[in-house]
């Protein structure tokens, strides 16, 4: 077996545990409420516009890879690593401070909205394992693997990205501060 077998082994093995692990936290600490913590009420609409910026940036990454800019494309990736990391966190903040909002439309608007957060939710979760496997193969110059996934995993992960403001928009009217 050659080494990069083996660090492609181990590198999966990573990914299968934090593709696990990241849904799990983030479930557990969703039904995390601090005490004596003040609503972290401003979050919403910073990780909504985290989320934008994330497609942006996610259509300025395929840009660049198609115009042959690979060092730009790679920073591209790796800050929508970064800014889906830090949506993360705020979303876990927020939950863990505040009570979930309930979306107060009426009629077929409801079933868009939850089609669109239920949609949202089981890409967000499905999207992990994707992205990290995509980076992986790039990370280990497996450019011709990397590519073939990558065309999987962009319009889910630019779905997930888009759809987050969408639902954000949707639910904000409902939010009580």
């Amino acid at each position: 077996m050659s080494a990069v077998t083996l660090k492609e082994k181990k590198v999966n093995r990573g990914i299968m545990i934090i593709s696990i692990l990241i849904p799990l936290v983030v479930a557990i600490l969703f039904g995390v409420r601090l005490p004596n913590v003040e609503p972290l009420s401003f979050l919403p609409p910073i990780y909504a516009s985290i989320n934008g910026l994330t497609a942006l940036l996610l259509i300025a990454a395929v840009l660049a890879i198609k115009n042959g800019k690979r060092q730009l494309h790679q920073n591209l990736m790796t800050s929508c690593i970064a800014l889906s990391l830090v949506f993360l966190l705020m979303y876990v903040a927020y939950h863990m401070t505040s009570d979930s909002t309930s979306f107060g439309g009426e009629g077929i608007i409801r079933y868009v909205y939850y089609f669109i957060l239920i949609s949202h939710v089981l890409l967000s979760i499905a999207i992990i394992p994707l992205v990290l496997h995509t980076y992986a193969r790039a990370y280990l110059k497996n450019f011709e693997r990397h590519k073939k996934l990558a065309r999987i995993t962009f319009p889910i992960w630019f779905y997930v990205a888009v759809s987050g403001v969408v639902v954000y928009l949707m639910i904000s009217p409902y939010y009580s501060f």
